[in-house]
């Protein structure tokens, strides 16, 4: 018994935590910060990657045909995060190798991009990927360099993570990977959730639990905006 109990006995290298485990989305949410610490009990290096929630992504090209924009091809990826963030406390490639990277999906392109299992083949798939990394930049979803995780003394730590205002909701998993000489040693997880509150909550939930009924609503809300600014305009 003491053979078995003895490594659950012993303290963790690695404990980490957030300010608050829930974003709240609610009228007028223009983003966020959330504050990530914790403690080492011997300092290394740090990694912190913030991903999720799991989507599938369509990537299509556009190619002018006779003077028009049209769409020529595209690539549908399975499962990818909507949200990818880094956080380090010195550039990553100093102390990740490429396999640690690989395995771990350490960084935007060590990102798994699986075509889903109904894509069509395609000439160049890392094109799309790169398009899509591109894309997901450019809205601030994805992050290129890692921001700054700062040691604070005595093996404790904090970085700041940013959720945008157009942050998916759901679930994101934050990982934690700790590095001592290049090697990984240990790593832990903490999840955190992205929420509606308020009357965009109840919408959002209306227009997923009665769609048909959100879609006649529209329709009829659309139709007296019409009715009511085309009586305006008579008036005037």
């Amino acid at each position: 018994m003491l053979l078995v109990a003895a490594p659950l006995l012993r303290a963790q290298d690695l404990v980490i935590d957030l300010s608050d485990p829930i974003v709240a989305i609610t009228a007028g949410f223009a983003g966020t910060d959330v504050l990530l610490f914790g403690a080492t009990k011997e300092e290394g290096d740090l990694v912190v990657v913030v991903r999720g929630p799991q989507k599938d992504h369509v990537v299509r090209y556009k190619e002018r045909i006779a003077g028009i924009w049209v769409n020529t091809d595209e690539v549908v990826f399975a499962d990818i995060p909507a949200f990818y963030a880094l956080a380090a406390n010195r550039p990553i490639s100093e102390f990740v190798d490429g396999v640690d990277a690989g395995i771990h999906q350490i960084g935007v392109h060590e990102i798994t991009f699986s075509p889903a299992e109904h894509q069509k083949p395609v000439d160049d798939i890392t094109a799309f990927k790169d398009a899509l990394i591109r894309i997901k930049q450019r809205e601030n979803l994805y992050s290129g360099d890692a921001v700054d995780l700062v040691y604070l003394g005595h093996g404790l730590f904090r970085t700041s993570v940013h959720f945008p205002a157009n942050v998916a909701t759901g679930t994101y998993g934050i990982d934690v990977y700790l590095f001592k000489d290049g090697q990984l040693v240990e790593n832990q997880t903490s999840l955190l959730n992205v929420r509606k509150f308020g009357i965009e909550a109840e919408i959002f939930n209306f227009a997923h639990r009665h769609s048909a009924l959100y879609g006649i609503f529209a329709v009829l809300i659309a139709v007296a905006s019409g009715w009511l600014a085309n009586a305006a305009f008579r008036k005037s």
